[in-house]
């Protein structure tokens, strides 16, 4: 008796290999762009870090009953402070920022930026933080620019 043999025929392998190479195409750009959404997240992280900061620093210094421009210590650092808030300066030292992610400056004591080092276009992929102008409202943390992420 002859022995009836199993398997593909060419034909089933084509369209197995075809269906594979149309799916690897239109997946294949959605991975390229993970590097974006990735520097995305991570500088939303970092502007909730800036918030969590500001709100931190805040709280000690009105624990501590301090006045509305004392310094605060946190962790060993001294965050400058104006408003019981920490001014642009202080909120640099408050959050610690990875250097080789994260660029920061501040303008004066009243504007920090933070960008991220590795993006495409530096100033479209940042947040600002301006200090607080009085003791009853508080500092302004931009929503993050993206577009250069």
């Amino acid at each position: 008796m002859r022995q009836q043999q199993r398997g593909f025929t060419l034909i089933e392998l084509i369209v197995v290999i075809l269906i594979l190479g149309i799916l690897a195409a239109t997946a294949a750009p959605k991975f390229f762009n993970l590097q974006s959404s990735a520097r995305i997240s991570a500088l939303s992280g970092a502007r909730a870090a800036v918030q969590s900061a500001a709100s931190l620093a805040n709280a000690l210094s009105l624990a501590q009953g301090n006045s509305a421009a004392s310094s605060v210590s946190v962790q060993g650092a001294t965050i400058t402070m104006v408003n019981y808030y920490p001014d642009a300066s202080g909120i640099i030292a408050a959050v610690t920022l990875d250097s080789g992610t994260y660029t920061s400056s501040n303008n004066g004591a009243s504007v920090a930026t933070v960008t991220m080092a590795g993006a495409t276009t530096p100033a479209s992929c940042a947040f600002s933080y301006t200090a607080a102008t009085s003791t009853t409202i508080p500092p302004v943390v931009t929503t993050p620019v993206t577009g250069g992420c």
